[in-house]
């Protein structure tokens, strides 16, 4: 792979576009073949799949097709910025591969998230190495087939076993780059790992989403968008809404909404032990005052979606990166009481905001999230333009978008010196300190007349150097 890898690199980033070009004709052409590979037992049907892993995957091909050729691009410094001092300089900014990028998929979209993930990797010019979450091998390997197919070189693109030792291996192996998406138990054993052989990351990590809901909010567009978020795949998505500030005027009114239409919604499938975990969360806020409005036992591995009214940001089902269909509605009397209680929260992927759009886009400036989204949830962060990054318990770096692509490169500068004068090389003399005195005031002092008072000074500076140059026989001397 490393020999692959390096053979790769040199191509232009318009060689490998070829490939994506035809990755995306054939994703358009088999998304039948890729939903099924991809799907997951919490989704609603065919068409959910298509929607939220086939369809993402194609459009974020075009986006590299069109943009990464400029974001790939050596960038050239010209005068502007560059210090006087240091004229003829000329300053390259250079983006490279890392190398081997390990990407570390998850169970709930197998195919979107480590496929854009290991293209913008193979765009950069990276070798790529999946480790699939459960159940994700064979929507991993039919995208490496594809690859295959489109003409990528042998060795650029792996698929490991789903097993955490997988992983494990594999970095003690020697990779360049991790991306992992997970939980932030998950990250915290990656990252573990990783500082011993200082190796750099990416971690898109748990969440517990906010829903702000401001005072002009249209509560039809909030009810409607909060019953999607707790049945997009089975609410089992990162930014899924788990916890909804509102003020006291709007809660009655929100509450009655909300429980009409999560009333029929039918039980998702729930691993047992996060059924488990759920279910002590749950009990433990009632405990507490919480007040759960439809909450009835689906089975041992389905759970009903659940709205917990009268929440409190302390509460423990409120600092959780839960993975299933559970919400708290919390009162607020404003934007700084909310924005006070969601702080609480140790997670900070993403979060949501409803209201007019002044007031909400002035709101979801101040949130301390990676990605926010206005008057809806979870489906515009599909827009291959949106980057996607985690604060706090979620993670850092960042996936997808310009900003992701530029997550799996690394920077080298180049300077160039053209001019012939190089002083510095010479040894230093005693005028040398007026001079650098001279120049500090003359290029940052304060006022007028500071300037005028180093530029005397370099003046004296650059005649006492004259002379003690001539008297030493050096004619010269140096900086």
């Amino acid at each position: 792979m490393r020999t692959a890898q390096h053979r790769w690199a040199l191509r232009p980033v318009r060689d490998r576009l070829r490939i994506v070009r035809r990755v995306r004709a054939a994703i358009a052409e088999r998304s039948a073949e890729l939903e099924a590979a991809s799907r997951t037992p919490q989704r609603r049907g065919p068409s959910e799949g298509l929607v939220a892993e086939v369809l993402p995957l194609a459009d974020a091909c075009r986006f590299l097709e069109r943009e990464a050729p400029r974001l790939l691009a050596p960038r050239r410094r010209g005068r502007r910025g560059r210090p006087g001092w240091l004229s003829g300089v000329r300053l390259d900014i250079r983006r490279e591969p890392f190398g081997r990028v390990l990407v570390i998929g998850a169970s709930n979209y197998p195919l979107l998230l480590p496929g854009v993930q290991a293209l913008q990797a193979l765009v950069t010019g990276n070798a790529v190495v999946v480790k699939p979450g459960t159940g994700g091998r064979s929507a991993a390997e039919l995208l490496g087939r594809i690859l295959q197919e489109a003409g990528l070189p042998e060795g650029l693109y792996e698929v490991l076993d789903e097993s955490p030792e997988a992983a494990r291996q594999a970095i003690a192996a020697g990779v360049d780059k991790v991306v992992l998406t997970g939980s932030a138990r998950t990250g915290e054993a990656v990252l573990n790992q990783l500082a011993g052989h200082l190796v750099p990351s990416a971690m898109e990590l748990s969440g517990c989403d906010a829903v702000f809901v401001r005072p002009d909010a249209d509560l039809d567009l909030v009810v409607r968008s909060l019953r999607f978020g707790l049945q997009l795949n089975g609410s089992a998505t990162c930014i899924a809404p788990r916890r909804v500030f509102a003020p006291p005027a709007l809660m009655p009114e929100l509450e009655g909404r909300l429980a009409a239409a999560v009333a029929g919604l039918p039980a998702v499938p729930v691993p047992p032990s996060t059924l488990n975990f759920v279910t002590t969360l749950i009990r433990q806020a009632v405990a507490d005052g919480g007040r759960p409005l439809n909450w009835s036992p689906a089975g041992p591995d389905r759970m009903r979606p659940v709205v917990v009214a009268d929440a409190r940001p302390g509460m423990r089902l409120l600092q959780e990166d839960v993975f299933a269909p559970v919400l708290s509605l919390v009162t607020a009397a404003d934007d700084e009481e909310a924005l006070a209680a969601d702080a609480r929260c140790p997670y900070a992927l993403g979060a949501a905001v409803f209201g007019g759009e002044a007031g909400a886009r002035r709101l979801a400036c101040r949130i301390a999230a990676g990605a926010v989204v206005v008057n809806d949830l979870i489906v515009p962060t599909a827009d291959p333009r949106f980057p996607f990054s985690g604060r706090g318990r979620s993670g850092f770096g960042v996936t997808r978008g310009a900003e992701g692509l530029l997550e799996l490169t690394t920077v080298k500068a180049v300077a160039v010196r053209r001019a012939r004068f190089r002083p510095h090389l010479d040894d230093p003399l005693p005028a040398d300190e007026g001079l650098f005195r001279g120049w500090l005031l003359a290029a940052h002092g304060r006022g007028a007349v500071r300037r005028c008072i180093g530029l005397r000074t370099i003046v004296r500076a650059l005649r006492q150097r004259t002379r003690s140059g001539r008297s030493d026989g050096t004619g010269s001397g140096g900086l």
